[in-house]
């Protein structure tokens, strides 16, 4: 299974990342639509896109709204939006409101299910995080592999069960160990519980995403540390692809 990361920096793009999304081109998946979204048709596999989101902070959805051509011209021919009540509801008010995009894309709307089928045999499922207007937590089983996608919480919360023993953790990252004071304050994640939360909960391999984009460096994070406790981590970056 091949995953692209389509943006891995939290709150507005840089220069280096842009916000929130990642694709499973081969079946058409994506978890959230931030700015980095915009590079999801040209790397599709399908003409249908099922896009689930974590939230509705503009960093994970402003990118629906790039879709809409692809869409007229036919490229893709359907796109499930899928997510809790709340957000769904504050995507069709606030984000697609006639003031702010004049053209109402025909999405399709679904409520998440408690588990979900998706194509090639995955079955999706999702946890409540703690966050400011809230959040979810995806995991994806397949037969042979599993993914799970935690962003926009302060680690190491109630969520350690639900991710225990998957193959790939997809976490954020946004603070390193020096602003970890930050982290509850905001509702986000600092660089050594993430680690701590990986090594305790038994993943195979770990990724850090949503990033502080205020640190456009190389290592915004601190990842010495971070690998002194949990050694098979890396930083993501944009348009950067694995297979798992």
């Amino acid at each position: 299974m091949r995953l692209i990361f389509l943006g891995t920096g939290g709150y507005h793009p840089n220069e280096r990342r842009h916000t929130a999304s990642l694709l499973l081109p081969e079946i058409g998946v994506a978890l959230d639509a931030g700015t980095g979204f915009f590079r999801a048709p040209e790397r599709l596999g399908t003409q249908t896109l099922d896009v689930f989101l974590t939230h509705a902070h503009l960093d994970h959805v402003c990118g629906l709204t790039f879709i809409l051509v692809p869409m007229l011209q036919g490229d893709i021919t359907r796109v499930r939006v899928l997510g809790s009540a709340a957000t769904l509801n504050a995507v069709k008010k606030h984000l697609l409101a006639n003031e702010m995009f004049p053209v109402m894309p025909d999405f399709e709307w679904h409520v998440l299910e408690s588990s979900m089928a998706l194509p090639g045999g995955g079955r999706l499922s999702w946890i409540p995080l703690v966050h400011p207007g809230g959040s979810v937590g995806f995991r994806i089983d397949w037969p042979d592999r599993s993914l799970a996608y935690i962003t926009d919480t302060t680690a190491p919360g109630d969520y350690t069960d639900f991710i225990r023993g998957v193959d790939v953790l997809i976490h954020e990252c946004y603070f390193p160990d020096n602003l970890s004071e930050w982290a509850a304050k905001t509702g986000h994640s600092a660089a050594t519980p993430v680690a701590q939360l990986a090594t305790d909960a038994n993943v195979g391999r770990l990724l850090l995403v949503h990033v502080d984009p205020q640190r456009p460096d190389d290592d915004p994070v601190g990842m010495a540390s971070i690998r002194s406790i949990f050694p098979n981590t890396q930083l993501a970056e944009d348009l950067m692809e694995i297979e798992f």
